[in-house]
């Protein structure tokens, strides 16, 4: 099933869009709504920029992750997870999660749950949607919050633009 949806999803070395993410907090009736844009480089990592309701800025790669409040300590699995999620890199994900799902084309869902006992401190679930792309990152927290990302407008560019590059650049060591 990982191989048939892997094939289906765009393999290309920059990924863009937009997304719309909502976050539930078990404390609040409301659920916490912003948006932006994000950027994946297959070599770099991943620039995620919130523009609404306030701007914030994320870089991470497989060992790093920057945020507008300076660096952050990153656990190695969850940097993975993220790459690997945006670069529709299923199979890594074996290595971290045990996979269910269905493949019901155009469309395909899957059900992430965490082997890393660091990982199940934080998430309990992820739920992916997609068709050619990634469409719905749905993580379930540990402790009872919920984070459902959609994404949209996705393109494939042949190149990063000099912004995105200085980002990158950031994450260099």
């Amino acid at each position: 099933m990982l191989a048939q949806i892997t094939t289906r999803l765009a393999k290309t070395e920059i990924t863009q869009g937009n997304f719309q993410q909502e976050k539930r907090l078990k404390i609040l009736r409301k659920p916490l709504i912003s948006s932006g844009a994000f950027t994946y480089h297959q070599s770099k990592g991943v620039i995620w920029k919130t523009l609404t309701p306030v701007f914030s800025i994320l870089l991470v790669n497989e060992s790093r992750l920057l945020t507008s409040q300076g660096e952050q300590a990153v656990p190695a699995a969850l940097g993975k997870v993220f790459n690997s999620i945006l670069g529709g890199n299923l199979n890594r994900l074996t290595e971290d999660f045990s996979i269910t799902g269905f493949d019901q084309k155009p469309s395909w869902q899957l059900q992430l749950k965490p082997k890393d006992e660091l990982l199940k401190k934080i998430i309990t679930t992820i739920l992916l949607t997609g068709d050619n792309e990634l469409r719905l990152v749905e993580m379930q927290e540990a402790d009872g919050n919920i984070t459902r990302i959609n994404f949209g407008q996705i393109t494939h560019p042949e190149q990063l633009t000099t912004e995105q590059e200085a980002d990158f650049e950031r994450l260099s060591p």
